[in-house]
This record gives C-alpha cells, structure tokens and sequence, in this order.
C-alpha cells in the first residue's frame, strides 16, 4: 500500500468515526424526544379521563385521532395545511432575504445601524396580531393580508439577531486573517458569515415561531376558508374541542420536524461543520 493510501486512510477513519457519532447522537435524540411526547400524552390522557373537565371540553387522545382521521380522510386537513404553510414559507421567505442584508448592513455600516436600529428597537414589540384589522383594512381579506402579517412577525428576529451575531465576530479573527493576506471578499464569506452563523440560524428559528403565531391569528380573522388558524376559529364555534386539538397537533408536528430536519441539518452544515459551537447532546 502506497504511502498516499495510507495518508487517505488515516483522514478518512476520523471522518467516518464523526459520522457515525452524529448519527448515533440523532438516532438517541429522536428516541429522547419520543419519549417526552408519549410522556406529556399520558399525562394530558390521565387529565381528560379524570372529569375535572367536561368531556366536549377536553376530549380523550383516541376522540382527536379520530378527528384527525375524519379530517385527513375527507381531504380537508392537507388542504388546510398546504394553506397555511404556504402562508409561512412566503413570508418567512421574504423576511430572510430583507431581514439577513439589512442585518449584515446594520452592523458593517454605522449610517445604516443608526437609521434602522431605532426603527427596530420600537417595531419589533408590536405583536403582529394587533396590525391584522389594520392590514385588513389596507389589504382586504385573504392570502395578502396574512402573508405581510407573517412577514412583518418573522423580519426583526432574524435582523436582530444578524446584526448581533455580526457585531459578535471576534476582532482577532478578521486581523489573523487579514496578517494571513484575506481580502474583504475572504473576511465576509470566510470569517464574518461562518462567525455570525450561531446567531443568524437562532434568528431564523425565532422568526419560524413567530410566523407560526402570526399566521394563525391572522388566519382567524383574515382569511377566508382555509388555513389551520381558521379551522381552530371555526371549530370553537361549534364547540369541536377534538378538531380543534387535532389541528394543534397538526402544528406541533410540522414544528417538530422543521425544528429537526430542516433547522438541524442546516446547522449541522455550517455553525457545526464550521466548529463554531458544539453538538447538542440531547
């Protein structure tokens, strides 16, 4: 065996040694999760069988299943889910590609920090659910409406938190790299981008909730027939507890998973490819 074989060797064991540390680390992880959600089950089961709630109130888990079913069976549940999260991806899209550049602008520029941080700072309290009879009035009743409300909901978390992460890149990194010959393309995309990446991904999981909580005030009171928001409005009307804790767990899962696929793996792409922080053990 050559002597570059074995060089291959040896830097590829450690590389499948950390892949296979990973996957046993996701594999525990969901283990651990599917433990705490059969647990918090089994409570809220022992809760609705215990009477302190009128059954029509606080429906048993098998009365939700089957409303889930009935809602799955007949179409209605993807229709509404397609809805709304067509809804959140829009204007959390949006807010990503305004939110992210005006961040990095906020912290590279002080004129841009000066003009918009202020601006930030006083908007970023207002809750979106108070700007929907207004947008209502601007826009009409429908997809408008409720997409700026997502977007208004999602932006300053993640310009917040791109600012601050920006501001954090240790000053010791740019000079090494700039002694080291980096041009200012280099230090961005090299230094800056990977250093701010932590608080860049926390934004945009702030602003994933908080889209989530925008879109469903939004759906009930701005939109017109679908969207899980306004089948939980809708159900209330009638009193159909189980449809409407059908639809939160509906909610629940599709948090869970982008929690998990989508937000993890991008994670695991950059801020822990990048070694800027350390594996989550749970």
């Amino acid at each position: 065996m050559s002597t570059q074989d074995a060089a291959h060797i040896d830097t590829a064991q450690p590389n499948t040694a950390r892949v296979d540390i990973v996957r046993r680390n996701n594999i525990r992880s969901y283990w651990r999760a599917a433990i705490t959600l059969l647990i918090a089950a089994l409570l809220y089961e022992a809760v609705a069988r215990s009477g302190y709630f009128p059954p029509v109130l606080l429906p048993t888990l098998p009365k939700i299943g089957l409303a889930l079913w009935g809602s799955l069976a007949d179409g209605s549940m993807p229709r509404h889910v397609v809805y709304t999260l067509y809804r959140v991806m829009f204007g959390f899209g949006l807010a990503i590609v305004v939110g992210i550049p005006l961040g990095i602008l906020m912290a590279r520029f002080r004129h841009v920090e000066n003009f918009f941080l202020p601006l930030v700072s006083a908007m970023m309290p207002i809750p979106s659910f108070a700007l929907v009879p207004l947008f209502m009035l601007w826009f009409g009743i429908g997809n408008t409406t409720t997409v700026l409300i997502v977007f208004y909901a999602a932006t300053f978390p993640i310009v917040f938190n791109t600012w601050s992460g920006v501001r954090s890149v240790n000053p010791l990194w740019l000079r090494a790299a700039g002694a080291m010959g980096a041009d200012e393309n280099s230090l961005f995309w090299k230094v800056i981008i990977p250093g701010a990446s932590p608080f860049i991904i926390t934004g945009m999981r702030q602003a994933f909730l908080r889209a989530w909580i925008a879109v469903v005030g939004a759906e009930m009171i701005a939109a017109s027939d679908w969207g899980l928001g306004w089948v939980i409005f809708d159900a209330k009307e009638f009193l159909n507890a189980d449809l409407m804790l059908a639809s939160l767990a509906v909610i629940g899962f599709i948090g869970f998973v982008f929690e998990r696929l989508v937000f993890g793996s991008l994670e695991r792409a950059t801020v822990l490819r990048w070694g800027m922080m350390r594996a989550a053990k749970g």
